[in-house]
């Protein structure tokens, strides 16, 4: 058996089937076994090669009814970055007036994406 040959189990989240699929990995190939759909295959391999999570956080507020604004990445961030944003983010006072979809943090750490404000908050 070729030992650098890797397996793995995950359940898909691409579609409400939840399969499980079986990942086999040699290399920089990956090969997926079980899956429902092809949505399943392209979940897969992007977990195996690039893993990446929606981000939603807190952000202080300064001028507002509440001291924290809720905000969230405008796409899936890189899930080896995460605590380095969550870091980042923690060191940053906005200023109220804000709009939901607003910027708040424009290309987060170089990757292209921004970190968006999910409600309006008032002065």
């Amino acid at each position: 058996m070729d030992k650098s040959l890797q397996t793995q189990s995950i359940i898909c989240v691409a579609c409400p089937k939840g399969c499980r699929l079986q990942i086999q990995r040699d290399g920089e190939e990956v090969l997926v076994s079980n899956q429902g759909c092809k949505r399943g295959v392209e979940y897969a391999i992007g977990e195996m090669k690039d893993p990446r999570r929606m981000v939603a956080t807190t952000v202080q507020i300064e001028g507002a009814r509440h001291p924290l604004l809720p905000v969230y990445s405008a796409a899936p961030f890189p899930k080896a970055r995460i605590f380095e944003l969550l870091a980042k983010l923690r060191s940053l006072k906005v200023q109220a007036p804000v709009k939901e979809g607003q910027i708040i943090l424009e290309n987060a750490l170089d990757t292209g994406i921004s970190i968006l404000a999910s409600r309006d908050m008032e002065q």
